[in-house]
């Protein structure tokens, strides 16, 4: 079964280093650390924290948040921390074991919960097996953890055309993996997940996890967390289709990186930038070609599946979803409604809601302008605050079933409903105001009161006469009964 708190969910994902600095952490006493802001590209560390995350989470509650995702926040000699070298330690630059503590009792207090990252497949050259074998060579006793081609091992390539002489994620020597094979590593890694679930976090998003081509692992990996918390939610970061994974033994849900192509592809058709290419390429789209995507990613996974997913528009790997709306902010706006209204659980990347606008890695990493909020796009940052509300003021556009009336040109009409009530929806991506006839069958049946736009107060009569809809251009309404 799925975590039944998921689907109710509004998740916010964290780059640790880049979105808030306390000045509380002893550790990065007298360390250049980079300046607060500076170029991303430069790869240095600027010092955000765990204690920053908590003096932050006022404000995520009154985004309407209701849940973190943080990028791995382990011991790593990288900014961006997937270059894990122990994997009980949280960094001290982060504020060490005690910050994590400080967060998630803070969290917790507010009804919020916290996901952490999990890099199982490989670690880094500093990590302490690895150290082992680079010192004692074949008689370290770790040298099963690794799969090694050759001595002596080449830990740092000669040359950037050379390949490391040990099995390496995209061959890059600082990043060995694991032989998850070896019984050894297994349990360890099976440790290590168990250890955190008991600490409090509430799950683990996955990094690369079809790198582990074992079903086996991964079954056991799931039996292992849900013993430890059955409400625990496990995520991997799968950016197609995933049935494989999603058969009840061993995933609740990946990233839903068709659904964020889909959905940014159609509200910001006229803007969007051309980016990615092969199939996680962007293309505009109309209604009726969006609204075959929206359905056969419905129907592609079991209805608690649909329900569990993680919905992003973008992340750390991605450039930011403004951009790729070629910096319009009423498409971004349209495309975080029909995030907030649709089956699974929405996630924001830090940044977003307030206009934070770059192409993808490393430039996607910058740090959140706390002091510069003349900088921020308020408008946009109030639209997602009031887009969350609406989904957690109505249970049905939760969990109500989603049925598509109308598609056509630009415009998507869309009824939920269930035991919860009924929700109509109703979004011009276009250009131009349209006109439109919403469903007589489910108007007739009662009156709707209208959720939005939050200041619109007229009621959608109850009269299978009444005629259609006036949607201004890149707007939509909703109506709940």
């Amino acid at each position: 079964m799925t975590p039944d708190w998921v689907q109710h969910a509004v998740f916010y994902q964290i780059f640790p280093d880049r979105f808030a600095r306390s000045g509380r952490v002893e550790a990065q006493d007298g360390l250049a650390l980079k300046p607060w802001g500076a170029d991303p590209a430069e790869q240095g560390f600027q010092g955000g924290d765990l204690y920053g995350v908590v003096e932050r989470l006022d404000a995520l509650q009154a985004l309407g948040v209701t849940a973190l995702y943080l990028n791995p926040i382990f011991a790593s000699a990288a900014n961006h921390r997937y270059h894990t070298y122990d994997y009980y330690r949280v960094d001290p630059l982060l504020g060490g074991n005690e910050a994590l503590r400080a967060l998630l009792d803070a969290a917790h207090d507010r009804g919020m919960r916290v996901v952490l990252d999990g890099v199982f497949n490989h670690a880094s050259r500093g990590f302490w097996p690895f150290h082992h074998v680079l010192e004692n060579g074949g008689t370290s006793p770790y040298v099963d953890w690794f799969d090694i081609q050759d001595w002596p091992l080449r830990p740092y390539a000669p040359d950037p055309d050379s390949s490391p002489n040990y099995a390496a994620w995209m061959d890059i020597p600082a990043l060995p993996e694991l032989n998850t094979d070896h019984p050894e590593v297994r349990q360890y890694l099976f440790d290590v997940a168990t250890h955190w679930i008991e600490f409090g976090i509430d799950g683990w998003r996955l990094d690369v996890p079809y790198e582990i081509d074992d079903d086996g692992f991964w079954q056991d990996f799931r039996d292992r967390v849900k013993d430890a918390d059955p409400e625990a939610y496990i995520v991997g970061e799968v950016w197609g289709e995933a049935q494989r994974w999603l058969q009840g033994d061993q995933f609740d849900a990946v990233m839903n990186y068709p659904r964020a192509r889909a959905v940014l592809s159609f509200f910001g058709a006229d803007t969007l930038r051309e980016y990615q290419k092969g199939p996680h390429a962007f293309a505009p789209l109309d209604a009726p070609a969006f609204a075959e995507e929206i359905r056969r990613l419905l129907d592609l996974y079991p209805r608690p599946v649909v329900r569990a997913q993680l919905n992003l528009l973008s992340s750390h790997d991605t450039a930011r979803a403004l951009w790729i709306v070629g910096d319009d902010p009423a498409a971004l706006r349209l495309a975080v409604l029909f995030q907030m209204t649709m089956p699974g659980a929405p996630c924001l990347y830090y940044g977003d809601e307030i206009g934070l606008s770059s192409r993808g890695d490393p430039h996607c990493r910058a740090a959140f302008p706390w002091d510069d909020e003349d900088a921020w796009n308020h408008d946009l940052r109030a639209a997602v605050a009031d887009a969350a509300a609406l989904r957690h003021a109505h249970a049905v556009l939760r969990t109500g079933h989603v049925e598509i009336c109308h598609a056509e040109g630009r415009v998507l009409v869309i009824r939920r409903h269930g035991e919860e009530g009924e929700a109509l929806l109703a979004f011009n991506a276009g250009p131009k105001a349209a006109r439109v006839a919403l469903p007589t069958e489910a108007r007739a049946a009662q009156r709707f009161a209208s959720a939005w736009p939050p200041n619109a107060e007229a009621p959608l009569e109850a009269s299978a006469d009444t005629g259609p809809v006036r949607l201004p251009a890149q707007s939509a309404r909703v109506w709940v009964a």
